[in-house]
């Protein structure tokens, strides 16, 4: 540089070297971008004793020197700042301008946090690959699209047909043969499933629609060919004299204290030796088990007439013939005390089923508090197996209080409701006619023949009306359904 310029040539011959400078460094930045940021020094303003006006002096930069590694830290260039301008002083009689410059607004620094105050971008909304301008969707064949309808193929009072017939036509012919057969299925299970319950409930209710039509009705409106169904003359006596003729309101031999007799006490002692039975045949493993066990399904598949010439004998002559039960209760009472009574295969399949199902952890834990087999099954199994309880009592209740074939091999006086109800014909000779061979069509004494029937099933059905959630349940959990 020539000592004879002017400050101002000098001045002007350094900032030209320093632009040149950072031109050739942001080249070299661009060309190698891994390449190190150089720092410049801050410009020093001087001024000279033989001038007044300012001058500036940049030191030289640093020789620039390349990393042999590759750094992983984020670097910031340093942009130097170019040297202030001389300002004007400002003139103070001088009027001051309007200022017409527009505000400018401040750029926000990349390094900073954003403000909490700062508005998210808005989302652009989303376009399904079924939209026609969505700029994927030429490219893409019509069978890889998703089966997406737009919004006036929903609702906007389109029938059913409609619809269906839109979403018929992208199937095939396996697809369309099979909704077909879908529809037609759909459409005649109703009809179907209202014939099988309509049938079931005609052949169960009919006979108890019966009894109450005709039992509560004048013998006489049976000659009237146009009382079918409705009487026309109501009246209880046809039920009161059934009722006596009966001989339910007599105080010896009474066949409704007999029957609720034998019945209350044969189910529950065939309720307690069956559950005993069937949780041995489910938790205990002995020798012939497996045998023991089929002899107990074929007490399912024979039927009672078989074996009942066998028990008369055995009955007739018990204890090697030094008594004879004939005609007394424990002809019913020994058979369910032994697990031997009416259908009682049944009810320990029904325990046996049950138990199996339980977990073995409970017994478990029972023998860990130091109980035995005996208080094990009273104090943990009994109480978890309630349902299968109540379903047995409530199967024994009434296959003893319809038993007829028994009661009628075993007994010769004693009376029980069903042995009253099958000799009902010669009974309403002898208490209503007081003729034991009165020759009395069926039509004139159907009325109290249905009376009888009435009066024979009305227990059952109260007690089936109110047990009759935990009886169904008690069916579903003991193994009986799959």
């Amino acid at each position: 540089m020539d000592k004879n310029m002017s400050p101002e040539e000098k001045k002007f011959t350094l900032e030209e070297i320093m632009a040149e400078a950072e031109a050739k460094r942001a080249a070299r930045r661009t060309a190698d971008p891994e390449a190190p940021a150089v720092t410049t020094a801050p410009a020093v303003t001087t001024a000279p004793a033989d001038s007044d006006a300012p001058q500036t002096v940049t030191p030289a930069a640093p020789p620039v020197s390349r990393p042999t590694t590759q750094t992983t830290a984020h670097i910031i260039p340093i942009i130097p700042q170019a040297a202030p301008e001389p300002q004007a002083v400002p003139d103070p009689q001088a009027e001051p301008e309007p200022d017409t410059a527009q505000p400018v607004e401040p750029v926000p620094d990349s390094t900073s946090e954003p403000s909490a105050d700062a508005a998210e971008p808005a989302e652009a909304p989303r376009r399904s690959l079924s939209d026609p301008d969505h700029p994927v969707s030429d490219h893409i064949p019509d069978c890889a699209k998703p089966d997406v309808h737009e919004e006036h193929h929903v609702g906007e009072g389109m029938s059913k047909k409609e619809a269906m017939r839109i979403r018929m036509k992208n199937m095939n012919k396996q697809e369309i043969a099979y909704l077909r057969r879908k529809q037609i299925f759909e459409k005649c299970w109703p009809v179907f499933r209202f014939l099988i319950l309509f049938g079931l409930g005609f052949v169960i209710l009919t006979p108890l629609m019966f009894m109450l039509s005709y039992g509560f009705r004048e013998n006489a409106d049976m000659n009237d060919p146009t009382i079918i169904w409705i009487p026309r003359h109501l009246t209880l006596r046809i039920m009161k004299q059934t009722i006596n003729a009966m001989g339910l309101t007599h105080t010896s031999n009474n066949p409704l204290i007999n029957t609720l007799v034998l019945n209350i006490g044969c189910s529950i002692c065939q309720v307690v030796t069956c559950a005993i039975t069937g949780y041995g045949f489910a938790r205990f493993k002995f020798k012939g088990r497996n045998l023991l066990f089929g002899i107990v399904v074929l007490m399912i598949l024979v039927p009672t007439q078989i074996i009942s010439i066998p028990l008369y004998s055995t009955f007739r002559n018990f204890l090697f013939g030094t008594v004879n039960l004939i005609d007394n209760m424990l002809v019913m009472y020994l058979p369910a005390l032994t697990a031997n009574g009416i259908r009682a295969g049944l009810m320990i399949f029904i325990f046996r089923q049950f138990f199996r199902g339980l977990p073995k952890e409970l017994e478990d834990a029972a023998y860990l508090d130091g109980c035995g087999p005996f208080k094990t099954f009273v104090k943990v199994m009994v109480p978890n197996a309630a349902s299968s309880f109540l379903t047995v009592f409530l199967f024994s209740i009434v296959w003893y209080w319809n038993d007829y074939y028994v009661a009628s091999s075993f007994f010769t006086n004693t009376k029980t409701i069903s042995l009253v109800l099958k000799n009902l014909d010669g009974i309403l000779n002898i208490e209503i006619f007081n003729n034991a061979n009165a020759n009395i069509s069926a039509r004139e004494k159907i009325v109290w023949l249905e009376a009888g029937c009435l009066i024979s099933i009305t227990p059952m059905l109260i007690l089936y009306a109110c047990l009759q959630k935990h009886f169904t349940e008690g069916i579903e959990r003991s193994g009986i359904v799959g």
